[in-house]
């Protein structure tokens, strides 16, 4: 039988890259016949992503794509549009790619065919949906992996259903006490916590990534059914969504990735390994909010006065965010006394430990310290 490849283009951000690359292993580790070729696309700010070629392998290959105008993709120029821009600028690449795939695939003599792998789909990202347009010209189906849980894709899909066959804007409510009764949640929800995105700037574009995930030809979603069965259920019965494959937990379990670089990485987490060795078993409280997770000044303070009083050994990755109002990757405090209550440090210094960057997958795998 004729071998067949897939091109999967994750979004540059590491909780996407990383699980996308954890998934084309899966992949590839199910059927010998099957390749796939990863593309990674590039923030036009810095961004690590020189780790990802060490998971290349005989049929895995790790693209990294290049773009001539990285100013068409300011992330702080046209608040809410950075993404699909993102996803334009490097449209190029993507398409020579795909393109090339495909011209081997039908220039193959009769002899060569059954060694030279047809492509057989797009997998791309949430945020990429505007590269549906492309597989179509090739005649390409295309697939979603949706790197978070079917919660947020019933959501994306309620949120578009109340707008755009309802006349709903549930904007308009952000400020109010009301409750969205939502089918992926077994419980009503308060919009006023609901996520920033839905509710400001970037409501736009989350309605185009809903409408066009409906277009695909599946959703995979990094989740299992155990974990997510409510959810699960509410997408596999709405007959306006195509199919959805729960594929997860697809997780990295060796570590790696997002941090500041391999040296410094790996100092950081000697030094925090350490630290771990010397408390008590379950003791330890971790506060690690992601990637893309930080605090304003009023919010960082209320957690530090939380720690102290509550008295228990803590350790928690606290990293600055982008200057304010601008887009970016978080960074290092160069001075935590900036950010932290007076006297914190050292009132702490015996039972906490504050780091900036954290190794997640080496803290949490830890010998029983974290509570």
């Amino acid at each position: 039988m004729r071998k067949a490849q897939l091109v999967f283009v994750p979004f540059p951000g590491i909780g996407h890259l990383i699980s996308t690359v954890e998934m084309a292993k899966l992949l590839v580790g199910r059927d010998d016949r099957l390749s796939i070729t990863v593309l990674i696309m590039k923030f036009p700010f810095e961004n690590n992503t020189q780790s990802l070629s060490n998971h290349a392998s005989d049929r895995i290959r790790i693209v990294e794509l290049s773009h001539d105008t990285p100013s068409a993709a300011d992330p702080n120029s046209k608040p809410g549009s950075f993404f699909p821009d993102l996803i334009e600028i490097h449209k190029p690449r993507i398409r020579d790619v795909v393109s090339n795939i495909v011209s081997k695939s039908e220039s193959a003599s009769e002899s060569e065919s059954e060694s030279t792998p047809r492509l057989a789909g797009l997998v791309i990202d949430m945020f990429g949906t505007s590269i549906i347009d492309m597989a179509n010209e090739f005649g390409i189906p295309t697939y979603v992996f949706f790197t978070s849980n079917a919660g947020l894709l019933g959501f994306f899909f309620h949120f578009q259903t109340l707008h755009d066959h309802h006349n709903q804007d549930v904007t308009k409510f952000k400020d109010s006490d009301a409750e969205l009764t939502v089918p992926a949640f077994a419980y009503p929800v308060p919009v006023k916590v609901l996520p920033c995105v839905f509710l400001g700037k970037w409501s736009t574009t989350i309605l185009n990534i809903a409408r066009r995930c409906r277009e695909t030809k599946g959703i995979m979603v990094n989740t299992f059914t155990e974990l997510d069965f409510h959810a699960l259920k509410s997408l596999e019965v709405d007959k306006t969504i195509q199919k959805i494959y729960p594929v997860g937990p697809v997780l990295n379990l060796k570590g790696g990735g997002g941090g500041p670089n391999e040296a410094q990485s790996s100092q950081s987490e000697a030094d925090i390994m350490r630290w771990l060795d010397d408390q008590d078993p379950a003791s330890v409280v971790f506060l690690c909010f992601g990637s893309m997770g930080t605090f304003d000044e009023d919010q960082v303070k209320e957690i530090a006065r939380a720690l102290e009083s509550c008295g228990h050994p803590f350790l928690w990755s606290l990293r600055q965010p982008p200057a304010k109002g601008k887009v970016g990757i978080l960074s290092e405090y160069e001075n935590l006394t900036d950010i932290l209550p007076e006297g914190f440090l050292e009132t702490t210094a015996g039972i906490g430990k504050v780091i900036g960057w954290a190794p997640q997958v080496a803290v949490l795998s830890h010998p029983p310290r974290i509570l």
